[in-house]
């Protein structure tokens, strides 16, 4: 009897914890808007010039009287739940909001030299700081051939290095490649073009030329692609494995038919992110490349051009109002054509993933 007595008085303490006072839905929301409304007048009447440093002064007021609201109303266990919440929001627009205001004034600034003739003409013959003509025709086909070999090479690499790593390396080997994949992880772009250019050009004597450009971009890329796949790798569960030998399978058959399927989707997506970080890298082919104002469809002989080449040496003359226009149009061509490899890759991988199927 004492035992459901105690229930019994615990009941009322339970459904009272359970119907505890709640902010509304809207309490967040208008806590934001009067959070912006605040900061932008405190940043107002101090004098500061700045539209960011007044962002910060509202998210760090939302941080603070969400907590304090919440508290007051909800209990401090519940306001700390707020406040984590609200972290995460002011995280997500902080990281957000730069890469917006990037995208929106490369567009506005790069969106009127692109025409016909700008995507479909080089600079040779042109005289950059007295013409508006010119194009980046020969830019295009640079970066293309010279990403494009370096994935040839780097992403056969790495995917193998990463099925060792998790399927089949132990002991020291297995350490040593894996302390070596760290080290490269973190090597500048430049110090990867000074390698090549030594062993490549000057040790063995071959020409500049996009494939000299694309060893060091491969050697960039091989670390991101190796951790990335390793990454997904692991996440395939083991059961899977585990059942494909129950049935006899050769470890080397269900690896191939069902844990790099399973995985298609994140290394595909870990080799898109791999192509976006080298496409960008000047340094390299600014060494081995050499760049070039002409058309040079042949990445094996001769200098060649490339898109961050080209917006580097548009954009270095001085008092060339043109070359500006030509270095944001080239940009914005940049930018367009990793989301566009992006979207390539959402797509493979969503068409080559198991649920896909069905």
């Amino acid at each position: 009897m004492s035992a459901i007595s105690t229930v019994t008085d615990a009941a009322p303490q339970l459904s009272r914890r359970l119907t505890a006072a709640r902010l509304p839905r809207w309490a967040p929301a208008g806590v934001a808007a009067a959070s912006i409304a605040v900061g932008c007048a405190l940043g107002a009447v101090a004098g500061l010039k700045s539209h960011i440093q007044w962002g910060l002064i509202s998210a760090l007021l939302f941080l603070l009287v969400s907590y304090a609201v919440s508290a007051s109303v909800e209990g401090r266990r519940q306001a700390r739940d707020r406040f984590a919440t609200s972290l995460i929001w002011v995280s997500f627009i902080c990281a957000v909001v730069p890469l917006v205001a990037l995208t929106v004034y490369t567009v506005q600034q790069g969106i009127g030299a692109i025409d016909g003739n700008f995507l479909t003409h080089s600079m040779k013959g042109v005289v950059a700081t007295l013409s508006p003509d010119g194009g980046i025709y020969h830019a295009i086909i640079g970066t293309v051939e010279q990403v494009l070999l370096a994935t040839l090479i780097a992403a056969p690499i790495g995917l193998l290095t990463a099925v060792y790593l998790v399927e089949y390396g132990r002991g020291r080997l297995a350490k040593a490649v894996t302390f070596f994949v760290d080290v490269m992880t973190g090597i500048p772009s430049v110090v990867a073009g000074l390698f090549v250019l030594s062993l490549w050009n000057i040790a063995l004597g071959f020409e500049y030329s996009g494939f000299s450009g694309s060893l060091a971009l491969a050697i960039l890329m091989m670390p991101v692609v190796v951790r990335s796949t390793e990454e997904m790798l692991k996440l395939v569960p083991n059961e899977l494995r585990e059942a494909s030998y129950a049935l006899g399978v050769p470890r080397w058959k269900t690896i191939l038919r069902i844990v790099l399927p399973t995985a298609v989707g994140g290394i595909t997506t870990g080799v898109m992110l791999a192509v976006a970080r080298i496409t960008g890298e000047t340094a390299p082919v600014m060494m081995l490349v050499f760049g070039a104002d002409f058309i040079n469809s042949d990445p094996f002989h001769g200098p060649q051009q490339s898109l961050p080449l080209y917006i580097w040496q548009q954009y270095s003359q001085i008092n060339n109002d043109y070359g500006y226009q030509r270095a944001w149009g080239a940009a914005l061509v940049l930018i367009a054509f990793v989301m566009g490899l992006n979207l390539v890759a959402r797509g493979i991988a969503r068409w080559r993933s198991p649920k896909g199927g069905h």
